[in-house]
């Protein structure tokens, strides 16, 4: 009986730190672009009303869409024009937006 205690404590443990919100590390890119990106971009890239009045670009367009990978990886980590800086995002999350957006193409 002692056994089978252990191991529902540890499960229960276990449920409980899987249970627990994962960090923004952990978000998969999509996530991440609605969480960081979308407010000004728009959920499908194109811009939404208030990014259209600051100039955010469309990403579904030519102009994004012919940038190279570096090109947008440096826009995201250190901003542009009236866009920020998201320097705290790793490099694996950088990539990560930079495939979405790909993903956004016309």
């Amino acid at each position: 009986m002692r056994i089978s205690l252990k191991v529902l404590t540890i499960a229960t443990a276990f449920a409980a730190l899987l249970s627990m919100g994962l960090p923004a590390q952990a978000q998969d890119a999509g996530a991440l672009f609605k969480s960081k990106c979308a407010g000004c971009h728009a959920a499908d890239g194109t811009g939404s009303p208030m990014g259209k009045k600051m100039g955010a670009h469309d990403f579904t367009g030519a102009e994004v869409q012919g940038m190279t990978d570096a090109q947008l990886a440096d826009i995201i980590t250190n901003g542009k024009g009236k866009m920020p800086k998201y320097g705290s995002l790793t490099p694996d999350q950088i990539k990560g937006l930079v495939a979405y957006i790909r993903t956004l193409k016309k």
